[in-house]
């Protein structure tokens, strides 16, 4: 890419397409273009088809998707798979009718199998069956990978995947319904510990900018502990808190910093090609996705007690076993990504101080 490449950023304003516009102004490319689901419905071929036309860029990073947790992913099977198919198709096809020069496709490590041997390898997709609540979007994402490498086969095109771990960074989504785990977990940690201290300016603070079913600081404080109680930050009669969390706590998961994922993402455009995701002496060519993480993983319990001793919460956790757990353990194998020349620098420590910060200041 030059500098004054015309790039085009497709989900700007998410936690990974924030941090790809953010991380290619500070490398010095000037010439970024984005639009926002209102001035551009991805899903629409026709819009979608008139953009490209219009822009002509040269670079694409494909970042727009829609995304959630379990309950989402469980609830809006239709939405999950459709919305993602179509935005997939309309992108990667315009490109190849309008000359882009190479695509970067983003997808998520949930394509591999449930019982997937760990840690987990490119060779293991679609050697076993997924984990159900987020059978659609894996399913779409895998479609994803396959369009890529179809379009380079056939058309010679030089669309590079890479299927991130779980992220987190500025621009994460803290919405205690549709969020991740890891800022489910700091939000309600960092009200948790509001609530044990009787901190109402910073529980106000928190439900002005992110009402909780149409909670905010202008309801009672009988209210506000209500529905604070509603998402698992009990307060008992004692006055003092605990945080529940779904599951048992044992899963593993593994925690990648999005702008760690952003430059590894540039780095790979910058650096790297299709041709270098397979070996050249290969007949069939496929599982050409690179893994992006950081081959560290840590139990939810484990998460929680780091949460809880950055942000000082005093309070204990319940494990709500009632709920599910998904997949115990999800470790990416980054040997490949690291033979391609980059490697993560942001611990997850470091990172929670991060988020943690940017939370508070947002």
């Amino acid at each position: 890419m030059e500098f004054h490449s015309k790039i085009y950023v497709a989900g700007h304003r998410g936690l990974v397409g924030s941090a790809l516009v953010k991380a290619l102004q500070q490398k010095g490319y000037t010439n970024i273009i984005y639009r926002t689901h209102a001035e551009l419905d991805l899903t629409d071929k026709i819009a979608v088809e008139s953009f490209f036309k219009a822009e002509k860029p040269d670079y694409v990073f494909l970042a727009a998707a829609k995304v959630g947790g379990i309950v989402a992913n469980n609830t809006y099977r239709a939405e999950f798979i459709y919305d993602n198919l179509m935005i997939q198709n309309n992108v990667v096809h315009q490109s190849y009718q309008h000359g882009v020069k190479k695509l970067l496709f983003l997808g998520s490590t949930c394509i591999y199998p449930k019982a997937c041997p760990q840690p987990m390898k490119e060779e293991y997709l679609l050697t076993d069956v997924l984990e159900y609540t987020n059978e659609p979007y894996a399913i779409a994402k895998i479609a994803g990978i396959k369009l890529c490498e179809s379009y380079n086969l056939q058309y010679g095109t030089n669309y590079i995947s890479v299927m991130p771990t779980n992220l987190y960074g500025p621009n994460d989504n803290f919405d205690l319904e549709k969020s991740h785990v890891l800022p489910a977990l700091i939000r309600k940690i960092h009200l948790g510990k509001a609530l044990m201290e009787k901190d109402w300016r910073t529980i106000d603070k928190d439900l002005d900018k992110l009402p909780i079913e149409g909670v905010n600081a202008k309801h009672s404080e009988h209210e506000k502990v209500a529905i604070l109680n509603k998402y698992g930050i009990i307060q008992d009669a004692s006055g003092k808190v605990n945080v529940e969390i779904w599951g048992s706590g044992k899963p593993m998961r593994e925690f990648l910093w999005s702008e760690d994922m952003a430059d590894a993402c540039v780095f790979i455009m910058e650096n790297r090609d299709f041709k270098d995701t397979y070996p050249s002496d290969k007949q069939e060519i496929r599982n050409t996705h690179i893994n992006i993480g950081t081959g560290i993983d840590i139990s939810i319990k484990e998460l929680a007690l780091l949460i809880q001793k950055q942000i000082g919460f005093k309070g204990s956790f319940v494990f709500n076993t009632n709920k599910p757990d998904g997949t115990m353990k999800k470790l990416t194998d980054v040997t490949k990504l690291n033979a391609l020349g980059w490697k993560h620098k942001v611990n997850l420590e470091d990172g929670i101080d991060f988020i943690y910060k940017w939370y508070c200041s947002n």
